[in-house]
């Protein structure tokens, strides 16, 4: 059991962790990838080393603060030095970044090297939307803007809502290549623990894999102008029976748009 999640539930009557944003909300989104539970483990470690060291470092000074005050300790010692204690205060602080190095790396690892695809997609950013396009699926590709707060449905996230949903296949290695296409942006999903930077003329990649079908969202993290607080991320997770149904109405709509085009143009 998660003691930090359970302490903020206690306290405050709700649970830290859901699959999208909710008012008044602590801590991370509930994680949907092996990569986010990840994240959260070397939180947690890290919080804990934290308030271990907090907790004695305060006890030290408290106790150093008592024991060499002025009438406890009316003749203070001219020793300048200690080896032993000088040692120990430079080497405990090594030991506790190797410690903490560790898992670091190993996270590092598992975030940027991608395994195996099962399919890839291709992110651009845009101010202020994004373009999704699916390379292996006859290049189809559509563009995904923020719903507007008076255009919103019952049940629709304000500001984290999308005409055109991201739409992917759960429990499947996804590898994403992320590019901009006027200036900086950066794809962000914390659910699935991704945050991956969108820069003109460079193609960075990540991936990941959703654990069950559902809606994630997320947003653009990088200051990209004044439209930067309306690029919204929805993922919109199906099995792979849906997804595949999904597509194959895609390509119908896109030949059946191609075929309007064409006798437009002879007309």
């Amino acid at each position: 059991m998660r003691i930090l999640p359970l302490l903020l539930t206690i306290s405050f009557g709700s649970t830290l962790y859901a699959k999208e944003p909710y008012d008044w909300q602590l801590g991370f989104q509930a994680p949907s990838s092996d990569v986010m539970r990840s994240v959260l483990n070397l939180h947690d470690f890290v919080l804990i080393m934290m308030t271990v060291i907090t907790i004695f470092v305060l006890l030290l000074i408290i106790y150093v603060v008592i024991r060499f005050r002025r009438k406890a300790n009316p003749n203070p010692s001219k020793r300048s030095h200690n080896a032993i204690l000088e040692t120990l205060w430079t080497g405990i602080p090594v030991v506790i970044l190797i410690v903490m190095a560790i898992p670091s790396f190993k996270l590092v690892y598992k975030q940027d090297v991608i395994p195996e695809a099962d399919m890839t997609i291709k992110v651009i950013g845009h101010q202020w939307y994004w373009e999704y396009q699916y390379p292996e699926h006859e290049d189809l590709s559509f563009e995904s803007f923020l719903i507007p707060d008076d255009e919103l449905q019952e049940g629709d996230v304000r500001l984290l809502t999308v005409d055109n949903n991201l739409v992917l296949p759960a429990n499947k290695n996804i590898h994403v290549l992320v590019t901009a296409g006027d200036v900086l942006h950066s794809f962000a999903m914390p659910s699935l623990g991704v945050k991956k930077d969108a820069v003109p003329g460079r193609l960075n990649e990540t991936w990941f894999n959703i654990d069950e079908p559902g809606i994630y969202r997320g947003q653009c993290s990088e200051i990209c102008g004044t439209g930067h607080g309306y690029m919204p991320i929805v993922i919109e997770a199906l099995n792979e029976t849906d997804f595949n149904k999904w597509i194959t109405e895609q390509k119908s709509k896109l030949a059946m748009a191609k075929n309007i085009n064409n006798n437009i143009i002879i007309e």
